[in-house]
């Protein structure tokens, strides 16, 4: 259900605020509140968001059900409350330190490697995806031009970081036990670079699967089957590398180690 404007005839010869100006600030207003709780532990709904982490592996499907549901009591698609995003974070900083332990490097590097993996993997290639997935969106996907529904941008971040979870824990935990141990991965023999790149492809699938979920669920996007066409692509790239040999985990760990030195 549409929220409505009241008519306000003191507005009139004075400027009133149009409906887009009245969007942005009801979008600041709740920008201002989701940031004002990062402050605020108590008011931060943890074991809510414990339960979309385990359903965003078991069922997603539920996930974007809730949003539903806050999009009908609270008239915002994007979460109002910042548990879920400092979960997160909290398990990007403790797999990048295993990862650290399990490069063999130092104290300093270990945390070159913190820095880099938050703010550019994590943060600036999320604001980056972001943005381009709310540009596509909005101007590619929608049923029909309007101003009542659009994408909220916090809602397109949101959808990234739901499929991001998935894809930190498999290849950032998961795989950790699997690089110098058990099927050693990160060598150059069959089973090692097999196991990774499923691995990778099981990560990146989730990513791409998620995503499509969370754009689907949207009454007023078209087309969003697009969204798993990338599918085609990731299964081509996984056969290819089996068949040539390419190894992504070993590729990875240089590349970290090539960051931090």
């Amino acid at each position: 259900m549409l929220p409505t404007t009241s008519y306000n005839p003191l507005s009139q010869g004075n400027g009133a605020l149009n409906s887009r100006d009245a969007a942005r600030h009801t979008a600041g207003a709740k920008r201002y509140k989701y940031l004002r709780r990062l402050l605020h532990i108590k008011q931060m709904d943890f074991e809510f968001a414990v339960w979309q982490m385990l359903y965003l592996f078991t069922s997603p499907q539920r996930v974007y059900r809730n949003f539903h549901y806050r999009k009908q009591t609270k008239d915002q698609w994007a979460r109002d409350d910042p548990a879920f995003l400092v979960l997160l974070s909290v398990w990007l900083c403790v797999s990048t330190m295993g990862f650290g332990f399990v490069l063999d490097m130092d104290f300093v590097e270990t945390l070159k490697l913190l820095l880099w993996v938050v703010f550019i993997d994590c943060i600036g290639v999320g604001l980056l995806i972001s943005t381009l997935m709310w540009v596509v969106t909005n101007k590619y996907l929608m049923k029909q031009p309007s101003r009542d529904y659009d994408v909220e941008w916090g809602y397109a971040f949101d959808v990234h970081l739901n499929a991001f979870y998935p894809l930190l824990v498999i290849l950032h935990f998961l795989q950790l036990f699997f690089i110098n141990h058990i099927v050693v991965i990160n060598s150059d023999w069959f089973l090692g670079y097999f196991v990774g790149n499923t691995l990778w492809l099981t990560a990146i699938g989730y990513y791409i699967y998620i995503t499509f979920l969370g754009y689907s669920a949207l009454p007023f996007l078209k087309n969003t089957v697009l969204l798993l066409y990338p599918f085609a692509l990731l299964v081509l790239l996984y056969v290819l590398s089996i068949s040539l040999g390419w190894n992504f985990t070993k590729g990875l760990c240089w590349f970290y180690k090539y960051r931090v030195q």
